[in-house]
Formats: C-alpha cells, sequence, structure tokens
C-alpha cells in the first residue's frame, strides 16, 4: 500500500502474498500444484478487446496488455540483462523487528530498545519491521485475500480499472503502458487514499471500487477502506518513532507535520514465471516518498542492495516492513538531524 508521502504496499507473489538502498522483487517459480484457471488452454498475450478501448479512450495506439498467468515463456520485453537479474546473495539482511506497542505501554527501557534499533536499521540500510502495530491479523488476510481475488479475474475484467496514463489510480499489467523494455513481472492495482476531508474520515477508497468496478466490489472496497485507515495510523506512529531516534526536541512534530498527507494504495501481484532466472519482479529502485509501509505474505521476494550485494528480506509473520524513503531523508537533512 502507498500513502504520499508516506507509501504502502500489499505485495502477493504466487499464491498470494501484496523500497534509502535500492530495493527489488525478484521473479517466482512457483512449485505447488496450480490453481484450476491455470490449467486452461493458454490465451494469447495481448487481449484485442482491451487494446481496442484504450485507443477509443486516447485516441493514440495502444500498449500491448499482457495476461502474464498465461505466458508459457517470458516475452522479450521482460528479460532483463544478465547482470540486473542476477541471483540474490543467501545471506538474509538482518532487519531488527519493532515493537512500536511500547510508545504506549509506558515501558521506557523497552521504548529505548525499540529507538536504538530503529536509529541503526535507518543508518545503514533504512528497513525495519514492526510489531505490536495493532493491525488486525483478520484485517491484513482480508486484504491479501482481496487482491488475490481482484489479480485472478480474468483480463478484460481487471482491464475495467486500468490506469489512464498520467494519472496514478487503475490497474496495469507489468507498467507496459509506461515502458517498451526490461518490463516487471507483475501486475499492479493503485487507488488514493486521504485521511480527512474537511475534518471528517472520507469513504474515497469504498467509493472508488464501486465507481470503478461496480457495485459487486462494494465489500472488497469497504476491505481497503478500514485497511487504508489503519495504515494511516500506523504510519503516524511510525513517525514518531523515528523523531525519537533523531533526537527532535517536540515530541509529536512529525505525527502532527504528516497528519494530513494524502497517500496511494498499491497492491502488487507477482504470478508464477516460467523463467525466473530472466526477469525481476520489480526492477531496483529508491522509494520518492517519505515512508514504505509492506505488508508481504509468506511468499517474500523483497530484496535490499547493501554493499554490492542483493539481500532478501524474510517475511515475519504478523510483522510488516517498513522503508524510510527519499522525501523523508529530504526533510530529516533540512532539520539539520543525522542518523
Amino acid at each position: 500500500m502507498v500513502l504520499q508521502p508516506t507509501q504502502q504496499v500489499t505485495s502477493l507473489s504466487h499464491p498470494p502474498h501484496c523500497s534509502v538502498p535500492s530495493a527489488r522483487s525478484s521473479a517466482v517459480m512457483d512449485t505447488s500444484p496450480a490453481p484450476p484457471l491455470l490449467l486452461r488452454p493458454s490465451a494469447p498475450s495481448i487481449d484485442p478487446s482491451a487494446a481496442k478501448a484504450v485507443i477509443n479512450k486516447s485516441g493514440g495506439a495502444a500498449a500491448s496488455v499482457y495476461d502474464l498467468r498465461r505466458e508459457p515463456n517470458i516475452p522479450a520485453p521482460f528479460v532483463w540483462p544478465h547482470a540486473e537479474a542476477c541471483p540474490t546473495t543467501a545471506k538474509e539482511l538482518g532487519v531488527p523487528v519493532v515493537d512500536v506497542g511500547v510508545l504506549r505501554n509506558g515501558d521506557a527501557d523497552a521504548l529505548n530498545r525499540a529507538v536504538a534499533q530503529v536509529a541503526a536499521a535507518c543508518a545503514t540500510h533504512g528497513f525495519f519491521q514492526v510489531s505490536g502495530h495493532g493491525v488486525d491479523e483478520a484485517l491484513a488476510r482480508a486484504a491479501l485475500d482481496s487482491a488475490s481475488v481482484f489479480f485472478r479475474l480474468p483480463l478484460a475484467e481487471k482491464q475495467r480499472a486500468r490506469r489512464i496514463p498520467g494519472t496514478v489510480s487503475g490497474y496495469t499489467s507489468a507498467h507496459a503502458d509506461r515502458f517498451a523494455s526490461k518490463l516487471p513481472w507483475k501486475e499492479t492495482l493503485s487507488f488514493g487514499f486521504r485521511a480527512r476531508v474537511d475534518s471528517a474520515v472520507a469513504p474515497v477508497v469504498a467509493d472508488y471500487f464501486t465507481s470503478t468496478l461496480g457495485e459487486d466490489f462494494e465489500p472488497m472496497g469497504r476491505v481497503y477502506q478500514e485497511y487504508c485507515e489503519k495504515m494511516n495510523e500506523l504510519s503516524l506512529t511510525i513517525m514518531e518513532l523515528l523523531e525519537l531516534s533523531l533526537g527532535v526536541e517536540k515530541r509529536g512534530y512529525y505525527r502532527e507535520f504528516f497528519d494530513d498527507s494524502s497517500s496511494i494504495m498499491r497492491c502488487n501481484y507477482y504470478p508464477s514465471c516460467p523463467e525466473p532466472e530472466r526477469t525481476l519482479g520489480t526492477g531496483p529502485h529508491c522509494d520518492p516518498t517519505a515512508l514504505t509501509i509492506l505488508l508481504q505474505d509468506d511468499v517474500g521476494g523483497l530484496e535490499v542492495l547493501v554493499d554490492g550485494d542483493w539481500r532478501p528480506v524474510r517475511p515475519v509473520p504478523g510483522a510488516m516492513v517498513i522503508n524510510i524513503g527519499d522525501t523523508f531523508m529530504v526533510i530529516k537533512l533540512n532539520r539539520s538531524s543525522t542518523y
């Protein structure tokens, strides 16, 4: 899920699972039995009706629309140079699991330990995981399951929510509407969220699903509405830890600063790949936002570039991955604070 300026991502590998130094996601080879949908005869990579719809709407040439779940081989635009798609090192990145609940339980020693963990992580690679965040396990599971339901829809139905060029919200397959080579082996669904409109919580996420996909998707919209609200509160809690780790004198400064932030929720889906050694689920990148909150499933795939090596970040049940983004680094430097 993505918050602007805080980013929050739900990431799904196959089967479902919904980034500073650079981060990337490796492509996944599925070794489990395929679901019935994947046993159908292979369909063409490009959906003619979907492509035609793009032409009619924009008046220009349509980008290719790939159905990655049905590709028997990797199309040429998805092949990455060997040096960039090289396997990760076997050594996991040592990412601390920080209990953010200590901000509220009055345990001063535990709070000091949490602050020290965050400071150390931010001084090295910018990643840590959080537990004690108060996000109900059933809600997190519902967010992952809802993403799985959406991405397993027929391509033509997902295309109803296709992202319009120049906008952020919508569905896209492999970012083929923006790039022509080194495409990522993934599908994404993004939509905006704002914590408050005229001092009240607005159902913008629920409204997006019903207006874009229809009334049948109202339950899914409600799940993500609640999830976005919980992620927004968690992001403000993490900001409190960050300000303590930086020694900011005014307690609550960052919470107040980011209180009216807008956001983008992004669901990433990485289908099984026939040749995972030749491509990447997500290419190397830095997050331009202030903060990323990543909910992984148990498949994993997140890798972080540290000292020239790509290091995997192991999913921890019940925890969420936090990544400090470029926007927060700029804010930190402008306040003359250093890790």
